[in-house]
């Protein structure tokens, strides 16, 4: 009797562990302190920071990988540039959507490139050096920029349509982003030096999410970082305040990958999306995310992939 319980609760535990297994235990990129996901060698495994449009484009990528014959797998969402370059380092992702001025001003901190070639040049240069695991694929024309936006009102009230004209009054403003934007070169500390614009306080929200638009709107913060291509910035009036000391540097698409993954067929697909991708494409995806119906990104992802011609 004693030797049968015991059989019963060993058989028991090993299939809790299967169930485990089988319920995607190890699914997180980040689980397991970091260890790279279990996968075939010529599978891609597709990742997308946590905001919208990052996800759309890590799904365009995807399908579009996957309508050549590239064996694809996804990942939910990981978290910012802080969180998931960690995983494309591990080899818990292979590929990822990013932005060349951003990434940049990530690896070296002192770079000081803004034109698109400028920065693109020497975004593969220094990921040479940073990381030769990791290589940018083409660029894209399409162009998403971190910007300073405030509410139709208070760029009235303040008489001010740049950064620069802003600057004497920063003292008196609450500004609202993201958690990471306050330490990042071209984020708070950028704002600072280069307009010499210290606000009020710093308010942690979202990476141009709801609660950076609802928080502006509101008036809990009077200025926000945003993306260019938000669509709830026309929704809502806000106003983008130009940049004339070109604090941000420019933003174009770009493919992340690691090298090893990087195939003729898989740079074939990937080259042949960014060729098509126009700051007006995107634009057009952001509108559809936030559409009545809210369509998901992989839908949103298949129907552009679909009117481009490449699935």
């Amino acid at each position: 009797m004693r030797r049968t319980r015991l059989l019963a609760a060993v058989a028991a535990t090993v299939t809790a562990a299967f169930a485990l297994s089988a319920c995607g235990g190890g699914s997180d990129p980040l689980a397991g302190g970091g260890q790279p996901a279990d996968t075939d060698q010529n599978t891609v495994v597709v990742g997308a920071a946590n905001f919208t449009e990052s996800q759309i484009l890590a799904s365009v990528f995807a399908q579009a990988l996957q309508a050549k014959g590239v064996t694809v797998e996804t990942r939910p969402p990981i978290g910012s540039r802080e969180a998931y370059i960690p995983a494309l380092k591990d080899g818990s992702i292979d590929l990822i959507p990013e932005y060349s001025g951003t990434l940049l001003q990530y690896l070296d901190k002192a770079a000081t490139q803004t034109e698109p070639d400028q920065v693109y040049t020497a975004l593969q240069s220094t990921l040479g050096t940073a990381d030769p695991n990791l290589i940018v694929l083409d660029k894209a024309e399409a162009e998403n920029k971190d910007a300073v936006v405030v509410t139709k009102e208070t760029a009235a009230q303040l008489s001010a349509p740049t950064i620069d004209a802003l600057a004497a009054r920063c003292g008196e403003l609450v500004f609202g982003g993201p958690p990471e934007f306050q330490t990042r070169p071209d984020g708070i500390p950028g704002i600072e030096k280069t307009y010499n614009c210290t606000f009020k306080s710093y308010r942690s929200l979202d990476a141009g999410g709801t609660l950076t638009v609802t928080a502006l709107k509101n008036g809990d913060v009077q200025a926000a970082d945003l993306f260019t291509t938000d669509p709830a910035i026309p929704a809502n009036e806000f106003v983008v305040l130009d940049d004339p000391k070109s604090n941000f540097a420019a933003q174009n698409v770009v493919p992340l990958i690691n090298k090893a993954k990087a195939t003729p067929q898989v740079v074939d697909a990937l080259n042949a999306v960014t060729a098509k991708l126009t700051t007006q494409e995107l634009l057009g995806m952001g509108e559809a995310a936030g559409a009545s119906d809210k369509p998901s990104v992989e839908t949103i992802a298949r129907d552009w992939l679909k009117r481009q011609g490449l699935v």
